[in-house]
């Protein structure tokens, strides 16, 4: 991945390259006049350029459909619809600096905030984050000075002993007529400690420089055989890669350094009917072989149709093969979302078969029991953890943030398993 410019001064260097990604997105309103005309897909170069600087990146490839448009930057991923932009970029990135030109540039289409959602991991290097990423109480308070009026919550997901919590900020409106959503889920998989082998793939050298044959190399191009790929290859190393099907994408980020390997898989946009979650997350963790694996479900809810529908496997509890659950969390957010986060490690040959946690399912055990049919060991074992930490977190998560340090009275509020 390409280094950031302009560091705020108050920062640490930063001993490696922060892979862990900030994810931004926002969706408008539909209105006759912005839809006809293409609403944010109308935005110019120069105007996705200003956005893009505010966040210290810039675009270096792109693909598009008749649907949306994907361009791979500087550092992650850009996708904009006409009433929704996603911004995905990591390193020492300040993607929450995009937002004014970016609110700027929707509201010169006659665009208004339907709703907000940001979300991270746990930074490898915090200490090199600059404003306003420095922890997540400043990011909060940077996005509820845009957002708040919307109504918003921010959550903690995770256990407080754990290396990797996720990080949650929702800004919802109130909904302006009775028609509810498609279903939709966005599947956000967090890696860390590569294999060494397999992380090579994603270096240049004789016979490996074209991002192509990266992508064929590490088997990329079969995870979703289907799409159309756009990708990129970094000096010395490093990879991106995007790829769209109809309305759906995913994207691949890599940063294969020994020390603070990395490397990230999100997908959004495809039916939960078609695309296997087991299946999937099996083959991605096998494309890396990570030591340590994370992963967010996100839906935004149609919760009764979703289990009701026996051929949907993102509604049921996923392991990828080869991993044993250690933190399992659950999360609804206001306005019917919801979220789901699990960490795992890689099983060893002195793992105890009862030492994995069952991962929390998106939708409570007993509603998901009346349609599917479960194992009832993995039954009971989801059980018991859904009553351990039916807030959302663990319950050695509900405690304050310790690393926080803007004073109680200018802090936002953070939801960790309790309301405030």
């Amino acid at each position: 991945m390409a280094a950031t410019a302009g560091i705020d001064p108050d920062t640490m260097p930063c001993p490696g390259f922060e892979g862990f990604e900030k994810r931004l997105e926002i969706e408008f309103w539909a209105s006759p006049v912005t839809e006809e005309k293409g609403g944010l897909r109308t935005l110019s170069f120069s105007d996705l350029d200003e956005i893009l600087r505010a966040a210290q990146c810039t675009i270096v490839s792109g693909l598009s459909n008749s649907l949306f448009d994907s361009y791979i930057l500087s550092e992650s991923s850009l996708f904009i619809y006409p009433l929704k932009i996603i911004i995905k970029t990591c390193g020492t990135t300040q993607l929450l600096k995009s937002i004014p030109p970016l609110l700027h540039h929707a509201g010169k289409l006659s665009l208004r905030v339907r709703r907000c959602r940001y979300s991270r991991g746990t930074f490898l290097f915090p200490a090199a984050q600059p404003f306003p990423h420095r922890n997540f109480s400043e990011e909060v308070k940077f996005l509820d000075h845009h957002f708040a009026h919307l109504g918003s919550k921010a959550y903690l997901m995770g256990t407080e002993s754990h290396k990797i919590n996720w990080h949650v900020y929702s800004a919802v409106a109130e909904e302006e007529d009775s028609s509810p959503s498609p279903t939709a889920y966005t599947l956000e998989v967090c890696m860390t400690e590569l294999d060494r082998d397999l992380a090579g793939h994603f270096y240049k050298r004789p016979g490996n420089e074209m991002a192509n044959e990266m992508t064929v190399s590490a088997g990329i191009n079969t995870l979703l055989p289907n799409s159309q790929i756009c990708d990129f290859a970094f000096e010395p190393c490093g990879y991106s890669m995007n790829s769209i099907e109809s309305s759906g994408y995913s994207t691949i980020h890599v940063t294969p350094e020994e020390g603070y390997s990395y490397a990230s898989f999100e997908v959004m946009g495809y039916d939960p009917r078609t695309l296997d979650l087991q299946d999937l997350l099996s083959r991605v963790a096998g494309t890396f072989n990570p030591s340590t694996l994370s992963f967010s479900i996100y839906t935004n809810d149609s919760r009764e149709q979703s289990c009701q529908d026996p051929l949907n496997s993102w509604v049921l509890p996923a392991l990828p093969s080869g991993y044993e659950c250690e933190t399992t969390s659950r999360q609804e957010l206001q306005a019917g979302g919801i979220v789901v986060f699990h960490t795992f490690t890689k099983k060893s040959a002195t793992s105890s078969p009862n030492s994995s946690k069952a991962p929390l399912p998106i939708f409570p055990t007993e509603e998901i029991a009346q349609t599917q049919s479960i194992n009832k060991s993995m039954k009971d074992s989801i059980n018991k953890n859904y009553r351990q930490c039916s807030c959302g977190l663990d319950v050695a998560a509900t405690r304050t943030l310790q690393a926080d340090t803007i004073p109680s009275a200018a802090a936002p509020a953070i939801d960790m398993g309790r309301r405030y």
